[in-house]
C-alpha cells in the first residue's frame, strides 16, 4: 500500500452516509482516486448492531466484502436519528468537498440534512444521491435495490437462457453502475465548481444507471418493433462470440469481424470457410449462427484449450479462458499490471483484492489505507483533530448515544 502516491483527488474531503453497496461503492471509487473520505456509521446500541451491514457481508465462511469496500475510508460513527448525531454530521459536512447518500428520498431531509440545509452551511459542497428511482417523479418514494433497477433498466429481461426465467450476474451491477455513475457525476460537479464556486446535487438513480448501458434496446423497438430477447451465451446476430467446448474445458472466442473471422478460419485450417457465401459477412455469419457455432466446436473438441489458446494468440483473434479466482492470481498479466494487490489485514493476514482503476500515469490510483476494522475507529481523529471537540465534549457525545 502506497503512502507516497496521494492520488488524483488528493485534498477532496467525502462524507459518506450510505450504506450497503452503491452509496460504499462511490466512497471506493473516490478514496481509490485519492480523495480523503469519512464513512459515517451508526454506533451500537446497548452493544447490539451498528455499523454498515457491509462488514458482515461476502460468500463463504469469510466475510470480505467489507475490505473492499471500505478501504481507503476513516470510520466515524454518529445517530443520525437524533438531534445530537444530525448536529455533529452537519458540522462534518461543513468541511466537505462531497456529500454521499443513499437512502430512501426524503430521509435526510426528516433529518435536517437536505440539499437546501447543507447548501446554506456549505453552498460549496457536492451531493451525490443515489437511489431506486432518482429524487423526483411519481415512484421515487419507493424503495428501490439493485436487483429491481436492473429489472426495470432493461438488464434482467435480456440475461440468461431463452427457455429459463430471466438471470442474475453473481455480482451487484446495478448498484455498482449507480455508484460509477455517482462518481462520475461527482468529478464533473467538481469541474463545474471551478467555473461557478458552487456545489450541486448529483442525482443517479438505479434503474437510468442501468437503461444507460441497455445500447439501442429502446430505439431498436421504436423503428422496427424488435424486441430483444434472452439469448443465453451469445448475442443474437453476433457471429461467432461464444463459448467453445475444448477437450479439457471452455474457452471463449469472439471473431465476429470479417477480417478476425477470417484469420480464424485459417487457424483451424479451413481458410476458405471465410470466402464462404453462407459465412463470408457479419449479415450471413448472424443467419447462420447456430450452424457456425457447430461447426467451430467440431474443431475446439479435438484439442485442448492451450492448444486453443496458442493458435489464437498466433493468427490474433481475441479470446480468452474463462477465468475464476485462482486463474487471476496465477495469470502472468494480472502480476505484470497489479491488477491484483496483496494487503496485510490485522484480522484476516495477507489476502489480495482488485487493485484502483482505472490506471492514471501520472497520479494514480491506489490502496493507501485498509478497511476500518471499528466502527468509529477515527473518531478521535476527526472529531477531535478536524471538528475541534475536546475529550469531554466527545465524551458526552457517546454517553447520549450521538456517537
Amino acid at each position: 500500500m502506497s503512502q507516497e502516491n496521494r492520488g488524483a483527488l488528493a485534498g477532496i474531503r467525502v462524507v459518506e452516509l450510505g450504506q450497503l453497496i452503491a452509496g460504499p461503492f462511490c466512497g471506493q471509487l473516490l478514496g481509490d482516486m485519492g480523495a480523503e473520505v469519512i464513512k459515517v456509521e451508526p454506533p451500537a446500541v446497548d452493544g447490539k448492531g451498528g455499523g454498515d451491514p457491509m462488514r458482515a457481508w461476502g460468500h463463504g465462511e469469510h466475510k470480505l466484502w467489507w475490505e473492499v469496500v471500505a478501504r481507503n475510508k476513516k470510520s466515524v460513527s454518529a445517530n443520525l436519528r437524533i438531534v445530537e448525531g444530525q448536529e455533529i454530521v452537519r458540522k462534518l459536512i461543513a468541511h466537505a468537498d462531497i456529500l454521499i447518500e443513499n437512502f430512501k428520498p426524503g430521509t435526510i431531509e426528516k433529518w435536517g440534512l437536505g440539499p437546501d440545509a447543507l447548501h446554506v452551511i456549505n453552498p460549496r459542497l457536492i451531493i451525490v444521491r443515489v437511489s431506486g428511482y432518482g429524487q423526483t417523479g411519481p415512484y421515487s418514494s419507493r424503495a428501490g435495490f439493485g436487483g429491481i433497477g436492473e429489472a426495470m433498466g432493461g438488464w434482467r429481461a435480456i440475461v440468461g437462457d431463452p427457455d429459463r426465467p430471466p438471470s442474475r450476474m453473481g455480482v451487484s451491477i446495478g448498484d455498482s453502475l449507480a455508484a460509477t455513475y455517482g462518481c462520475m457525476g461527482a468529478l464533473a460537479a467538481l469541474h463545474a465548481r471551478e467555473r461557478t464556486g458552487k456545489g450541486q446535487v448529483v442525482d443517479s438513480a438505479l434503474y437510468e444507471a442501468v437503461l444507460q448501458v441497455m445500447e439501442s434496446l429502446v430505439p431498436e423497438y421504436m423503428v422496427g418493433g424488435h424486441v430483444r430477447q434472452r439469448t443465453g451465451s451469445i448475442l443474437e446476430g453476433v457471429a461467432p462470440s461464444n463459448v467453445y467446448q475444448c477437450s479439457d474445458g471452455e474457452y471463449l472466442i469472439g471473431a465476429n469481424q470479417d477480417a478476425v473471422f477470417a484469420r480464424l478460419c485459417a487457424a483451424m485450417g479451413q481458410p476458405e470457410l471465410a470466402c464462404d457465401p453462407r459465412y463470408a459477412t457479419h449479415l450471413a455469419r448472424g443467419q447462420r449462427q447456430k450452424e457456425l457455432d457447430d461447426l467451430i466446436e467440431a474443431w475446439t473438441r479435438t484439442l485442448t484449450v492451450a492448444e486453443v489458446e496458442a493458435l489464437m494468440i498466433e493468427y490474433s483473434v481475441p479470446a480468452g479462458k474463462i477465468y475464476g479466482a485462482a486463474d487471476m492470481l496465477e495469470d502472468e498479466h494480472f502480476k505484470a499490471r497489479e491488477a491484483l494487490v496483496e494487503v496485510d489485514s490485522p484480522r484476516w493476514g495477507k489476502f489480495a483484492m482488485q487493485n484502483s482503476f482505472p490506471k492514471l500515469s501520472d497520479t494514480p490510483s491506489a490502496i493507501r489505507s485498509l478497511a476500518p476494522q471499528s466502527i468509529g475507529e477515527h473518531n478521535a481523529e476527526i472529531y477531535g483533530q478536524l471538528l475541534g471537540l475536546d475529550a469531554e465534549t466527545i465524551d458526552n457525545l457517546k454517553a447520549a448515544g450521538a456517537i
